[in-house]
């Protein structure tokens, strides 16, 4: 197993599953990247048809609020994230995220994923499987929003309350989970 592989099942592995779900994602990953040497995507849009990507929430946890965009491939509210590069950090990924899609540089929150999903996608590139690392970074709902308007139409910051109690089929169908386990997470520190 190569050392990227090994560093990305040791990340998945300290993730602390919120529920039956998360724990089921968890070893579906697992098992995943122990079958295979191809995590990552080398081809636009599903080659290989199951890939790592990382998410990265922007979250004010002081007003309770995370930044979404309105993603024009998905057709989804989405956070910022994308494919994981051959041989690149999952951590390293979603900073790189942040930057070219926000144009932000971000303290993330904690340098482990929160959350991981295994979704299969929707939208114009529907069809493939993506394996998200979910990580949380510092942010201020304050501040002005810059998006890279190729790839999002909005974005806007969401109240916790907000997502709990909305359409799940609008965001990302894990988001209403990761409040959930985000707010739990943070309530403790």
């Amino acid at each position: 197993m190569t050392n990227s592989k090994q560093n990305i099942l040791e990340l998945i592995l300290k993730i602390d599953p919120v529920d039956n779900i998360e724990a089921e994602h968890i070893n579906d990953a697992v098992k995943w990247i122990e079958s295979t040497d191809e995590i990552f995507r080398i081809q636009k849009p599903d080659t290989p048809p199951k890939h790592l990507v990382s998410y990265v929430v922007l979250m004010d946890l002081n007003a309770g609020k995370i930044l979404l965009m309105d993603h024009i491939n998905a057709e989804l509210w989405l956070p910022c994230g994308g494919h994981v590069e051959p041989g690149e950090h999952p951590m390293n990924a979603a900073l790189r995220e942040l930057k070219e899609e926000l144009d932000l540089d971000a303290k993330l929150i904690k340098d482990e994923p929160l959350f991981i999903t295994v979704t299969q996608t929707v939208g114009k590139t529907a069809g493939h499987t993506d394996v998200s690392l979910w990580y949380a970074a510092e942010g201020n709902s304050a501040d002005e929003v810059q998006f890279d308007d190729s790839e999002f139409k909005a974005a806007r910051w969401f109240e916790f309350d907000e997502i709990l109690n909305c359409d799940p089929g609008s965001f990302d169908p894990h988001m209403i989970r990761f409040v959930k386990k985000a707010i739990l997470l943070f309530r403790e520190t």
